[in-house]
């Protein structure tokens, strides 16, 4: 490994660290679910800025890319005639929040911006979380395209 990859690679673990952080420090000041909503209002206002500025073009990329840039998660995706699904067994925000016993970032940091930006770039696209990893085996996402 490279020093620019070992240093790529440290600053996405400090990244995913200080989120898990930000987390516990909005839930100990009694302020998270507030913070996650008012994020989230964000989110969906912004998504398709998000997306434009990461190269993102189709709702598929938004996990690639992110997986892409973040080093975070590995999804996979499956097809299905109304849309996809995404799954992950595995999550570096995931794994440092729960050492850190922080409270869930998964809707605050990863899918309600994820959300966001597949409905910024097909506003009739739904957006489904069966599982995460906080709770559940795997995060699964189904998206649903628009008809």
């Amino acid at each position: 490994m490279s020093k620019v990859e070992g240093n790529l690679k440290l600053l996405q673990l400090v990244y995913a660290g200080v989120l898990a952080d930000a987390a516990a420090q909005f839930a100990a000041e009694g302020v998270l679910e507030k913070v996650t909503e008012r994020k989230k209002a964000e989110q969906e206002r912004t998504g398709v800025i998000m997306a434009r500025q990461m190269g993102i073009t189709c709702p598929e990329e938004v996990f690639t890319r992110l997986a892409e840039v973040f080093n975070c998660a590995n999804w996979t995706i499956e097809p299905r005639p109304e849309g996809f699904c995404v799954q992950t067994n595995t999550c570096m925000l995931y794994a440092l929040a729960k050492k850190m016993n922080s409270p869930s970032p998964c809707r605050l940091y990863c899918l309600n911006p994820m959300e966001g930006m597949v409905k910024g770039l097909s506003p009739d696209c739904g957006f489904k979380v069966e599982e995460t990893l906080w709770n559940g085996q795997s995060c699964r996402v189904i998206v649903t395209k628009e008809s």
